[in-house]
């Protein structure tokens, strides 16, 4: 039985984590203002507006901030959260701290979904440096606003651009150490962390 349940919890973080990083995808699209014509934003698109579309007409985006996606965002990591927690035979958490959990979660998910975007930045840089392939076009106007204004701290030397690794340090600081300590903080345990 635990099996079961263990291959449940899987597929239930599996799942609803790659669909709450869909949900993040269309909020740092319209943050960073990227092109809704690409091939890619009209799948995250499509995939995002049944669920986004309803919250829009309740939850105005202020300032070009889209807070309907953030909570949404936050509502699907809350039902994925309380989800895993009956799975493991436990009944309804505090609001509260399911609240809670839920935006340590949105905050691993988009440190992850930040730090696999600039893993492939850096490897299609060598591999494929002038590339006008749509998903490499979409990663650089997703990752401008967070490189920006460190590159304008430190200017490419020699040819080579140190900002990634910079953003790739901070966004491990975060992950590894910050957000862990904040599930731990909050009692949040590792079976329900996405951060695995």
């Amino acid at each position: 039985m635990d099996t079961l349940v263990n291959i449940l919890i899987f597929l239930v973080k599996t799942l609803g984590s790659l669909y709450l990083m869909v949900v993040l995808l269309r909020l740092m699209l319209q943050i960073a203002r990227a092109d809704f014509y690409n091939p890619l934003s009209q799948a995250v698109v499509k995939a995002t507006n049944p669920l986004l579309l309803p919250l829009r007409k309740v939850i105005p985006g202020i300032m070009g901030i889209d807070f309907a996606s953030i909570v949404l965002a936050l509502l699907l990591a809350m039902v994925l959260a309380q989800t895993i927690v009956w799975f493991k035979g436990f009944g309804f958490l505090n609001p509260l701290l399911l609240l809670a959990w839920s935006a340590v979660m949105v905050l691993a998910s988009l440190a992850s979904l930040l730090f696999w975007a600039l893993i492939i930045m850096i490897i299609a840089s060598f591999i494929a440096p002038q590339s006008y392939h749509p998903a490499l076009l979409l990663i650089r106007q997703l990752l401008h606003p967070l490189m920006g204004p460190i590159q304008r701290l430190i200017p490419p030397m020699g040819g080579l651009d140190f900002s990634p690794l910079v953003v790739i340090i901070g966004l491990q600081i975060i992950s590894n150490f910050l957000i862990p300590e904040f599930a731990q903080q909050l009692g949040m345990p590792r079976w329900v962390f996405l951060g695995y």
